[in-house]
């Protein structure tokens, strides 16, 4: 099968337009039709419906792009291995992680990476689903379970429990809970049970919930739990890791807290050599490494 015809066909689906997939292969509207036509008469098959508002793919067209999506992955895979090779650490780096943790913990220390190599690029993909790194949804994640994919490199990273927070302004003018009971008086700010979150934090507020609880605001990723309880709404269920970055925030209930929630980072075993993986790698663990210290202190 010609594969210049499926590079424009898999810029035609992307895009869902000829004159749009035109303009990224630099290429007429004219001569682009014709090779879909030309692709569309290989394959005795219709690839598209055609309408006003754009392309369509059909279901033929469908099991196509989910083919050329794959070999396209595969080949960036090995553009990067061969771009990797070189000593400088340069190209594109493609991380998954949860909204809370990326939002709260990872971005902020984004400027230290940067500083050190200014020609690597983030594509940061913060979003609670599970990405499949095998097939190249992403190039590195940081996971908070341990990874149950085959064939990826991964290492734990800190272990993180839930626990409940409140700003020195709430508390001045709600008082602070004396146990999981006083929540009546207060208002609860946590995700749902329901909410796509690790388990413990789940299980957590479960427990929580099974006291009379005044209020309650839900939200369905700690990135908001943490704004509100910043905004002075009532008292957060958040990951422990934020007293860093937030010392201001005062630990409430100080027994309850969720289960031990290990934080992973994994990579494919087809990029342990690659350097942009290392120097991510490398980063996040010194990262990590200078919050354990900090902690310790803290606590010492």
């Amino acid at each position: 099968m010609d594969w210049d015809k499926l590079r424009i066909f898999h810029a035609v689906a992307d895009a869902g337009s000829l004159t749009h997939a035109g303009d990224i292969l630099h290429l007429s509207q004219s001569a682009v039709s014709r090779q879909i036509r030309a692709l569309e008469e290989a394959l005795d098959t219709t690839l598209f419906h055609r309408h006003a508002r754009g392309l369509i793919l059909t279901e033929q067209g469908e099991l196509l792009f989910d083919a050329t999506q794959h070999m396209t992955k595969r080949l960036d895979a090995a553009a990067a291995r061969i771009r990797d090779s070189e000593e400088e650490v340069f190209g594109n780096l493609r991380v998954t992680t949860t909204i809370g943790f990326g939002s709260i913990w990872l971005a902020p220390r984004l400027p230290k990476l940067y500083a050190k190599f200014p020609d690597l690029s983030l594509d940061l993909m913060l979003e609670e689903r599970v990405l499949d790194l095998p097939m190249r949804e992403a190039d590195v994640a940081i996971r908070l379970k341990e990874p149950s994919q085959a064939d990826l490199v991964r290492k734990r990273l800190m272990d993180v429990r839930m626990q409940l927070f409140a700003t020195p302004e709430y508390i001045a003018e709600n008082g602070v809970p004396a146990g999981p009971e006083d929540l009546a008086q207060h208002r609860l700010i946590c995700q749902h049970v329901s909410a796509t979150q690790v388990s413990a934090g789940a299980t957590l507020v479960r427990e929580l919930m099974s006291y009379p609880i005044g209020r309650t605001l839900t939200v369905n990723n700690y990135f908001g739990v943490l704004q509100a309880t910043l905004s002075n709404l009532g008292v957060g269920v958040l990951p422990d890791y934020l007293q860093q970055d937030f010392p201001n925030l005062v630990r409430v209930l100080p027994n309850t807290e969720s289960n031990i929630v290990p934080v992973f980072l994994a990579f494919p075993e087809e990029l342990r050599g690659s350097r942009r993986v290392e120097a991510f790698r490398d980063f996040v663990v010194e990262e990590v490494v200078a919050y354990r210290r900090a902690r310790q202190e803290r606590s010492g």
